[in-house]
């Protein structure tokens, strides 16, 4: 049995078995064996069992979100607004059940057209960080193309999405449609990547382990989307609103004390309102409340085990520009902590993963872009500026796949979410996240006599 910690008490919430590869197997062939009849399913009825699904997961919005914030230490604010999304995805999937479709081809001799195919049996493997959110940006678009799906949680925090298979259940979803497989990822995982009749890996979490999906998937020539890890530039011009950038600042790498790919880690600040602006970064960063999950007004909870606290640790060397406070006695807690940087620290370049975050000046707008893309990564990011056409030309030439301007908000359900280089490929969200799980088939009907 593995034992599941609360890690803001580190008290064992839950006792939980992990599978093995005979029962990773075994709900393989669940899902396949389900497939046929899932695929056959009439648009319009997938619809209505994802729109139950979706309604589930509002009317038991308060429990999910209390099981998160147990299970991962996420403040309970945060996690209710991370339930609310869950919902609004399975809505916003539901409602495109029926707008994922071919198109017709003028050709000569005949009538082309291409049809929208589900792949079969796909397998999910979620991080630990976002685990009820990253379950529902996978199984939505999944299931609405008329897949069948084995999700495989994080080792440390599986209970919100055990908890979702059961929801599914009770919305109707037939068994074997949606397998929920906690477990090691060595095995599990690994079971699912190499498994032959499992035709795609939707996958996310570090840019090492992706490598190994990849490695794995080869040899049986199955489709993978990955999103990986991120060192997002947050990038202050001194013609930005500086209060406004520095007030959201913190929240960019804090939440979720800073176990977010999308973080931005590096803050590249405008030499000449850098001391400015530094000023009011460490005033937002003292305002950041740190405390108990379950209480309202926590903004950071702590980091998620103690050997990620280590881990975390290890990048901060010497004096920090500046270290907030945390409490005290149990808990795997780490304080918010602002660093002065080079471009070429291992602070800037590598991702902690922890509320961390490298200041780093820039003279002009192009080292602004030099430095921001001088990195491995490539997810998300944030331009400051009251320059429209500054803004475009910096969002233009920074090679990252999400970007704000004026603002550090990244995901939204209805639009593409995914990176460049180190930071994966493949698209999550919106109808574009709809292309990774169906398979696009050009059928050519000849009309000639």
């Amino acid at each position: 049995m593995t034992a599941i910690l609360n890690p803001a008490t580190e008290e064992t919430i839950a006792e939980i078995a992990p599978a093995s590869a005979e029962e990773t197997d075994a709900a393989v062939a669940r899902a396949k064996k389900a497939f046929p009849a899932w695929r056959a399913v009439a648009p319009g009825d997938r619809a209505r069992l994802l729109r139950r699904l979706a309604t589930l997961v509002e009317e038991h919005g308060e429990e999910l979100a209390r099981l998160e914030s147990r299970n991962v230490g996420k403040p309970i604010s945060g996690a209710r607004g991370e339930v609310g999304m869950v919902a609004q995805v399975f809505h916003y999937y539901a409602g495109a059940v029926d707008k994922h479709f071919g198109e017709t081809i003028p050709v000569a001799g005949g009538i082309d057209l291409t049809l929208r195919e589900p792949l079969g049996v796909v397998g999910l493997i979620v991080p630990w960080n976002f685990p009820l959110n990253i379950s529902s940006w996978k199984l939505g678009p999944a299931l609405a193309c008329g897949n069948t799906v084995v999700l495989k949680p994080a080792e440390l925090t599986p209970l919100t999405a055990l908890r979702l298979g059961e929801l599914a259940l009770e919305a109707g979803i037939p068994e074997g449609v949606v397998n929920i497989l906690p477990g090691k990822g060595s095995v599990v995982g690994t079971r699912l990547v190499e498994h032959p009749d499992v035709a795609k890996i939707g996958f996310t979490g570090s840019t090492e382990v992706g490598q190994e999906v990849m490695r794995g998937a080869a040899g049986t020539i199955k489709r993978v989307t990955l999103e990986l890890g991120g060192k997002s530039a947050n990038v202050v011009f001194a013609d930005a609103d500086l209060e406004k950038a520095a007030a959201a600042a913190p929240y960019a790498v804090f939440d979720n004390a800073g176990q977010d790919c999308c973080a931005r880690s590096r803050i590249l600040v405008e030499a000449s309102a850098y001391d400015r602006f530094a000023e009011l970064l460490v005033e937002a960063t003292r305002g950041v409340e740190v405390g108990d999950p379950e209480d309202d007004s926590t903004e950071m909870g702590p980091l998620v085990s103690a050997a990620h606290r280590e881990t975390v640790a290890s990048f901060v060397d010497g004096d920090p520009f500046f270290r907030g406070d945390a409490p005290d006695g149990k808990g795997f807690w780490y304080p918010a902590t602002l660093v002065e940087a080079r471009p070429e620290d291992r602070i800037a370049r590598d991702e902690v993963f922890g509320p961390v975050a490298a200041l780093i000046p820039f003279a002009d707008e192009a080292e602004a872009i030099r430095i921001a893309n001088d990195s491995d990564y490539g997810l998300s990011g944030s331009i400051w500026t009251e320059n429209g056409g500054r803004a475009l030309r910096v969002a233009r030439a920074i090679d990252t796949g999400v970007l704000s301007i004026n603002s550090n908000s990244s995901v939204r359900v209805s639009t593409p979410f995914g990176g460049f280089k180190r930071s994966g490929f493949g698209r999550e969200l919106g109808m574009h996240g709809l292309a990774g799980y169906s398979e696009l088939k050009n059928v050519y009907y000849a009309t000639e006599d």
